[in-house]
């Protein structure tokens, strides 16, 4: 079970007895987006409250794709190992184009994989979003007994722009109905909030509020999206069980996503459907037999029918962003109710998780005195500029699989499987939310201005740790049992900073001497860790230290490392996870951690990584100072 590292677990509110009430953070919809900023708070220990228009969850339809960073965050919360029970994990996706060797049918042209072999210990998977909610709502019950308060409606918004600068204060009020249906004698209640987070999709409630607009364009492309156990020939070559992307000549494309439970999604783009007159039939009067037909027009030589259907919709493609990400730094806008684009890239519940995600630990620092307010100004720096490359991405993504194919021999401008292929190939890293890059900020100490981040001094001492970039994982193992792990089962999402220390080769004297200065520079009454720690707390409890070496480990002692690197307790004696080597195990071979990182194996270095793994610091391990620097640029200073 999780543990809060700041206080003790945070108790459900009590039923509402007056008209008014206060908390110190208040998340508008609680959908994937919603529930990772709730997740957040309560592993802080934050006054939070969730609320949701919606009466229930959802059950069925909605997002399906999970992507490696997803995943990676999944890991980080403690639950990724119950969304792998149940996915169904998409490794190869398959490219289908009209067969040029006959005047109809189709033909599978070429297939790669998903992901980027390597990129990641995750790849692509599919579960219903119904579960992920579940998931997350599982993870907050964990240090937490606040829930999520269903058939709530906020109706009205005030904002006193005045006390923005007070953070003490309660500026934003929202009055909501505690009923999903229009009631003049539902009760209402008015909730004072520090701070407010709006993750109510998009059609948002609080972006309209705001005054915010959303910018872009509405494409006149129309798709339906019906999840089905399919009954098909198309089994025979064993294709429904893989990600395909079929153009037909002229009848139109399909996106197919084989899903858990052996359901199948598929995106069938509607070309021709009219009426008996020939006149285009409104989006809303699409019926699911409409959308089956155009599919099975498309699979054409395949025969396609079915079992059960489970759900279906009707889309037409927009890309558009929301001019404001926030307002005053008090009122933030995350997920669809920011970024709105076409759902087949399996792009919209993953951004808007990782929406919240890099915003939920800064709101949740701030609220608890750990971090400067300041800090809150690089969520919409980071995350709109996500979000920008999000559309461009879609974009392109959006007319390749609504392009007609390229024919042979034809005038007609098309699309190519080598065009479709390469486009692929180029964006698997983006699709995967592991090229994600921030930019110069008080949280990611890069260089302001710079052509090329890869001459930067920090880039030469770990030549595969990106700064302004996530953490990537490798195999260790541990120095006291010999255990090979991933790096990554270490990187846990509880709020607090993690200093990778990077020790080399431990085994040298004037090494092991760096290590040793380095350790005493941090803990010295004037050193990092005591500027930021208060004198009744652990050190770890803010910034925990992490070491990896690189002597041989049968070599190497545990208690030849300064204490600081495995803390003692009294009662819980040695901290034996504290401390890993790159080294040979016995059953896995030698993870060449160094190597993958791009560290020098006999220097060494120092990493810092902020509460969401993002790498914001790289320094030589004499570079106290630099660190002094990064953190008090973040964080505040010590509370007695």
């Amino acid at each position: 079970m999780f543990q809060t590292f700041f206080g003790s677990r945070v108790q459900t509110s009590k039923p509402i007895t007056t008209i008014e009430s206060q908390c110190d953070l208040l998340i508008i919809g609680a959908g994937p987006a919603g529930l990772m900023a709730a997740l957040w708070a309560s592993r802080y220990g934050i006054h939070y409250r969730i609320i949701d228009k919606r009466p229930m969850e959802i059950l069925k339809g909605q997002a399906d794709g999970i992507q490696a960073r997803s995943l990676e965050i999944f890991e980080s919360f403690g639950f990724v190992e119950r969304v792998e029970r149940e996915c169904h994990m998409s490794v190869e996706m398959c490219f289908w184009s009209p067969d040029e060797s006959k005047d109809e049918g189709i033909k599978r042209q070429d297939r790669v994989p998903e992901c980027i072999p390597g990129s990641s210990n995750y790849g692509q998977v599919l579960l219903h979003q119904g579960r992920i909610e579940s998931f997350l709502v599982d993870a907050m019950k964990e240090t937490s007994d606040i829930q999520v308060e269903r058939g709530v409606v906020p109706e009205e918004l005030r904002f006193d722009r005045s006390k923005a600068e007070d953070h003490a204060a309660h500026p934003i009020t929202v009055k909501v109905r505690h009923s999903p249906e229009e009631d003049a004698a539902a009760p209402r209640e008015k909730i004072r909030a520090k701070y407010v987070v709006g993750c109510d999709g998009a059609h948002s409630w609080t972006r309209r509020q705001l005054g915010f607009k959303m910018e872009g364009e509405q494409t006149d492309f129309v798709w339906g999206v019906i999840d089905l156990v399919p009954i098909t020939d198309f089994r025979v070559i064993a294709d429904i069980r893989q990600a395909c992307s079929i153009h037909s000549v002229s009848s139109g494309n399909i996106l197919l996503i084989p899903r858990e439970r052996k359901l199948v999604r598929i995106y069938v783009q509607l070309t021709d459907i009219t009426t008996a007159d020939g006149t285009a039939i409104e989006r809303s009067n699409i019926k699911s037999e409409m959308i089956l037909e155009a599919a099975k027009t498309i699979f054409h030589p395949y025969t396609l029918n079915w079992g059960y259907i489970e759900w279906w919709a009707v889309y037409q493609i927009g890309q558009r962003l929301s001019n404001h990400f926030d307002d005053s730094n008090r009122i933030f806008l995350a997920g669809d109710a920011v970024h709105t684009h076409s759902p087949k890239a399996g792009q919209g519940m993953n951004v808007s998780m990782h929406d919240t995600y890099n915003l939920g630990w800064k709101l949740c620092s701030v609220l608890r005195g750990l971090a400067h307010p300041s800090i809150l100004s690089t969520y919409s720096a980071e995350r709109r500029t996500v979000a920008q490359e999000l559309i461009a991405f879609d974009h392109r993504f959006s007319r390749l699989f609504s392009g007609r194919p390229a024919r042979p021999g034809s005038d007609e401008i098309g699309i190519s499987v080598e065009e479709f292929k390469a486009e692929f190939e180029k964006s698997l890293l983006f699709a995967s939310g592991l090229s994600v890059n921030y930019a110069y900020s008080a949280l990611v100490a890069k260089p302001a201005n710079t052509n090329n981040e890869d001459d930067e001094p920090q880039a030469l001492l770990a030549k595969n740790i990106r700064l302004g970039m996530r953490f990537p994982s490798a195999q260790v193992l541990n120095q006291a049992d010999a255990r090979p792990w991933q790096f990554s089962r270490f990187l846990r999402s509880d709020g607090r900073w993690r200093i990778i220390l990077f020790a080399g080769n431990i085994a040298s004297t004037p090494q092991l001497d760096r290590i040793k200065d380095f350790c005493s520079a941090l803990s010295a009454p004037t050193g990092l860790l005591q500027q930021h720690t208060a004198s009744s707390q652990k050190i770890e409890m803010l910034v925990e230290i992490l070491t990896i070496h690189s002597s041989p480990r049968q070599q190497t002692n545990l208690l030849d490392l300064p204490d600081l690197l495995h803390p003692f307790d009294k009662e819980a004696g040695w901290a034996y996870e504290k401390v890993f080597v790159d080294d040979w195990s016995y059953h896995q071979g030698h993870g060449k951690a160094y190597e993958k990182w791009g560290v020098d194996p006999e220097r060494g270095c120092v990493v810092v990584l902020r509460p969401d793994m993002y790498v914001g610091f790289v320094g030589e391990v004499e570079d106290a100072e630099g660190l002094r620097t990064y953190f008090a640029g973040a964080l505040l200073g010590r509370k007695e």
